[in-house]
């Protein structure tokens, strides 16, 4: 099953955005930050210890297809930014 978690940033708190996410059974804090330089959205992940997992753009996928963030990193879970949605989609 997948959820659902609607990427709302807040301009007026730091990070503009937030939230727990678990991957592989495991819970990871995602953080997305923006990047004036860039003029983009950059996301990453921290394992419970603050280790970090995984970081990068913010890459939205289309609906016609997935492009996964942290390809590779995790054994059965998938993460992505639905860009048309404007949601991160998580399957467990």
């Amino acid at each position: 099953m997948t959820a659902l978690v609607q990427f709302t940033p807040q301009a007026d708190v730091s990070p503009p955005f937030q939230y727990n996410f678990t991957l592989d059974g495991n819970s990871y804090t995602g953080i997305a930050t923006w990047n004036f330089a860039g003029q983009r959205w950059y996301f990453t992940l921290t394992d419970q210890y603050g280790n970090q997992a995984w970081s990068g753009a913010l890459i939205g996928s289309p609906l016609t297809a997935n492009l996964y963030l942290a390809p590779g990193i995790f054994q059965s879970s998938t993460i992505l930014f639905r860009e048309d949605t404007g949601n991160f989609e998580v399957t467990p």
